[in-house]
């Protein structure tokens, strides 16, 4: 493989991953429904949208894009201002799992990849994405099992890696308006370029490849406790957080919408059945308050174990 960005190569991983991953998704599933919608987008690239329903999942979006333009949107140049108005190509596979039982968490997965060219500087890439967990009910045992993965994926690139990472993911989806982490964390990481392509990608891989290992054994330890009226309205209240999140800061959704993106597939990230309610505090001593007491808080997991 070449030290130079290849965005065929990329391409191909990504789609590989995305079909890999909806393959898993549905050993688990098998009777779900499989929603598939490739689209074309006029001003440049296309993707591939693929929607999971059942009962495991009520809804799980899958989905592969490659976006062309002639002026990257302001999200992507944020921080490297130096690149605004550049021509730009943005690839990636983003996943959002939205299980219908409440002890199962919500899922996110997203591996990414951009390159900026134009002006009369080199081109410039980078990868980025990450995965993070947001539980309706806290299960000690899950979110140490989530850590130790994303640990485990970061030590071959260096054991500084995992901590700058899980900082980082603590610090981006922490909803500012609540003042409140989204869920429990794990990696994240934008603008990566480290050790040149080949490595750089290597590690995108790593993320991608490992996402499963660290969630899959969650939803089959949870997915057949009992659950009545009671944990479904709190898991509503919650997914509200995610829909808050998601509209009002996160990038991924933000670029695709400012680069005229396909609005019905990054909508898809947002849960099918959500709820708001006011003063929505939980009652001292529920298993409801105990999420807020002793999950939603920013904290080093792996501390003692």
């Amino acid at each position: 493989m070449s030290e130079h960005p290849d965005p065929a190569v990329v391409r191909s991983y990504l789609l590989d991953l995305q079909e890999w991953l909806i393959q898993s998704f549905l050993a688990l599933d098998p009777r779900a429904q499989v929603i598939a919608d490739d689209w074309t987008r006029p001003q440049g690239g296309g993707g591939r949208t693929r929607v999971i329903r059942g009962q495991v999942f009520e809804q799980c979006g899958i989905n592969f894009s490659q976006v062309q333009g002639e002026h990257l949107p302001p999200t992507a140049s944020a921080q490297r201002p130096e690149l605004a108005g550049r021509r730009f190509e943005a690839l990636g596979v983003s996943l959002v799992a939205h299980p219908l039982n409440p002890y199962v968490p919500s899922s996110h997965l997203n591996v990414r990849f951009f390159l900026a060219e134009g002006g009369e500087c080199e081109p410039v890439w980078w990868f980025g994405g990450g995965f993070d967990l947001t539980p309706y009910y806290g299960f000690m045992e899950d979110v140490i099992h989530w850590h130790r993965s994303a640990r485990a994926l970061c030590e071959p690139f260096g054991e500084w890696l995992y901590p700058r990472l899980k900082s980082w993911c603590d610090e981006y989806f922490f909803i500012r308006h609540r003042n409140e982490p989204r869920g429990v964390g794990g990696i994240f990481f934008d603008d990566f370029a480290e050790g040149g392509f080949d490595r750089s990608f290597a590690f995108a891989r790593a993320v991608g490849q490992g996402y499963l290992a660290a969630y899959l054994p969650i939803v089959e330890r949870r997915q057949k406790i009992p659950y009545g009226e009671r944990e479904r309205a709190f898991q509503k209240l919650r997914r509200g957080r995610y829909v808050e999140f998601n509209l009002l800061q996160d990038r991924g959704t933000l670029f695709g919408l400012q680069s005229d993106g396909r609005t019905k597939s990054i909508l898809v990230s947002l849960p099918p059945e959500v709820s708001w309610r006011y003063d929505d505090r939980p009652d001292p001593g529920t298993p409801e308050a105990e999420l807020y007491e002793r999950f939603l808080v920013i904290r080093d997991w792996l501390a003692e174990v």
